[in-house]
């Protein structure tokens, strides 16, 4: 089983401006048009039985709307493969309430941005969200280390993630992008070895500019092969999760990464879908799509 566990879609009537709207800040090229259709013929393509959406709540208003598409979406999820989290700001004062909902509706995480939200992520706004996630068992992923489009902001900081693993140690949290996007070393230092899931988004392959821009090879690495390797062996194998940051990776490209990366079957297999489906309750049998269609 295939599980990528870091992905982003947006309404039809959005996403094209959406998307054109991210690639001119990042300069990076996007992969697909970032629908939910677009999405699934990716999967197919890809032979990944899952997709779990991230949604960012950029304004506290929009999670009201946000968190009734995902639960819709969740009700189809044995038929599309598509899993979707909650989200949530960190000005919604009644996070509490909010996160109650989500939780009983079958919602099994929520995503938050530090740097799209405009927090930090040691701030007592998400210390106090990300606590109450963890008494309602829910899974938090957030973005760790730099933004691609905001150069040098430390919203999501190693040093403030460390700050808030010291103060609130989360039950289920996700730290996307390797533990921190563009700073990888301090993850080594400071990062693996605490109780965190990693994920491999956005980190293992060279950044393809977007049209009309350009970028040097020396300009936001990816990963070495060697240094992959050792964060996920001095971490755990048992604590990484397969995840693209599509439309901004190929679901194709990253799962030939990762077979081609170094890591052994059993590694690869743990990584590619057993972590996930283990963190999300998902039955192992690659056939269980085909099961009668329920949420998960």
């Amino acid at each position: 089983m295939i599980i990528d566990f870091h992905t982003h879609t947006f309404p039809e009537n959005l996403a094209g401006r959406a998307i054109g709207k991210l690639a001119a800040s990042s300069r990076a090229r996007n992969y697909l048009a970032g629908t939910a259709g677009a999405l699934r013929a990716s999967m197919k393509e890809a032979g990944v039985d899952f997709s779990v959406l991230l949604p960012v709540v950029t304004r506290p208003r929009q999670q009201e709307d946000i968190n009734r598409a995902a639960i819709e979406t969740n009700q189809y999820s044995r038929e599309t493969g598509l899993i979707s989290f909650g989200g949530i700001h960190p000005e919604n004062e009644d996070y509490r309430e909010i996160l109650h909902f989500l939780s009983e509706n079958g919602v099994k995480g929520i995503k938050i941005h530090p740097v799209f939200q405009r927090a930090a992520i040691d701030d007592i706004r998400y210390l106090r969200l990300i606590e109450c996630a963890s008494e309602n068992d829910m899974i938090v992923i957030t973005h760790g280390g730099y933004d691609i489009g905001f150069p040098g902001e430390d919203f999501s900081s190693v040093r403030r993630i460390e700050r808030m693993l010291d103060t609130v140690k989360p039950r289920k949290l996700v730290l996307a992008h390797m533990g921190g996007w563009d700073c990888w070393e301090e993850v080594e230092e400071r990062i693996l070895g605490r109780d965190v899931w990693l994920d491999t988004a956005f980190s293992l392959l060279p950044i393809e500019p977007a049209p009309g821009t350009a970028r040097t090879p020396q300009e936001n690495p990816p990963l070495s092969r060697e240094q992959f390797l050792r964060m996920v062996r001095c971490h755990g194998a048992d604590r990484i999760l397969f995840g693209t940051d599509s439309p901004w990776s190929g679901q194709r490209q990253m799962v030939a990464a990762i077979r081609d990366s170094g890591l052994d079957a059993k590694e690869q297999e743990a990584v590619l879908g057993g972590n996930a489906a283990g963190l999300l309750g998902i039955d192992g049998h690659k056939d269980c799509r085909k099961a009668q269609s329920r949420p998960i």
